[in-house]
């Protein structure tokens, strides 16, 4: 996995969509590890023109993005929708800046590299502009089930996921929050965000439904870990539930391997990944939940236990911090990957 890039020439950052949960993210670890920047430029919409955010000690304005935003730029790191992303994508590369895109807009795209850091960085080798980072659900998914591929090998995976309201970004949370505190106060609050009532409930419909019944997310979860692991073949099913909870995602996996894998040896594993936390002790209680994960770095794992239904399958528990590994972290991680492995293209000067 690639670090902090002390010591490199500075990098001139945009970050498209500032002002959300994931670009504040962005910035915030982009301090954190310290990373080589030059120039900063935030970008946003028309709603985003009056903000100020801190960074390093300074207030920094936020520009309404356009087209000659991008000018002087190396690497945009894009945490928009997938429209905003079509469209401010292909203009940033003209300027030939390297585009790393939260959205859903490029992921399955052949000629873009879908990409989580340390599960397959040496797709990055071939990127032509665009980079894209994976579906929230995805990232820590793969992250667990790439160590286990490696030494067994996977026939099938089964997922259930517990997705944070913060997945659908502020306005998620403060739908949650203003339904508690309408609930405490004996009122009900019509649902905006969510199709039903978040607050106290558990609602099996993460983004809309395609005519299979399968929605999109589930949809995306299912493709994107196949292209990532690099598995086309790979027979995966996902059932996606939002649930009240503000950040973290939660994930039941079962998976059978093409080997017999003990739950010692999957232990073993697991555990040697830098990427991973291994909390799996369930006599003393010590299994992660959401809370346990969030505004942390690693994916944490737990409830290792054989399948007594299938001769190689085998259960565990996967969460994650979904605004940090599962967005904004994974991005700053491909492109210190970029800098320190000389990927970068050759940005147009401003």
């Amino acid at each position: 996995m690639a670090t902090a890039t002390n010591g490199k020439r500075p990098i001139n950052i945009a970050i498209l969509g500032a002002t959300g949960v994931v670009g504040k993210e962005l910035l915030k670890i982009l301090e954190e590890r310290n990373f080589p920047i030059g120039k900063l430029k935030l970008l946003g919409s028309e709603r985003s023109k009056d903000f100020h955010l801190p960074f390093k000690g300074k207030e920094y304005a936020v520009e309404v993005a356009e087209k000659d935003s991008f000018k002087g730029i190396d690497v945009v790191l894009a945490a928009v929708s997938a429209d905003v992303s079509r469209k401010f994508a292909p203009i940033a590369i003209d300027c030939g800046a390297t585009v790393i895109d939260k959205s859903s807009a490029f992921r399955m795209e052949p000629s873009v590299p879908l990409v989580v850091e340390g599960v397959n960085s040496h797709a990055l080798h071939n990127h032509k502009g665009i980079i894209a980072s994976p579906n929230c659900t995805a990232t820590p998914l793969v992250i667990a089930l790439k160590p286990l591929r490696d030494v067994f090998g996977i026939k099938r995976v089964i997922v259930g996921t517990y997705q944070s309201v913060s997945g659908a970004g502020s306005p998620g949370i403060e739908e949650l929050e203003d339904q508690v505190q309408a609930y405490m106060r004996g009122d009900k609050q019509k649902p905006q965000v969510f199709n039903k009532q978040i607050a106290f409930n558990v609602i099996p419909h993460c983004d809309s439904f395609n005519k299979d019944g399968y929605t999109k997310e589930e949809e995306k979860v299912i493709q994107e870990t196949k292209k990532i692991l690099e598995l086309p073949d790979l027979a995966i099913t996902c059932t996606a539930v939002r649930v009240p909870v503000l950040v973290g995602h939660s994930e039941t996996i079962l998976v059978e391997f093409d080997k017999p894998a003990s739950v010692e040896k999957v232990r073993e594993i697991l555990k040697s990944s830098e990427m991973i936390e291994l909390w799996d002790s369930p006599g003393e209680n010590l299994y992660p939940t959401a809370l346990d994960a969030a505004g942390k770095d690693p994916v944490f794992v737990g409830r290792i236990r054989k399948d007594t239904s299938s001769a190689n399958g085998l259960h565990f528990w996967v969460v994650a911090d979904n605004v940090r590994i599962g967005a904004a972290l994974n991005a700053i991680h491909i492109a210190e990957y970029l800098v320190e492995h000389k990927l970068l293209r050759q940005a147009v000067p401003s």
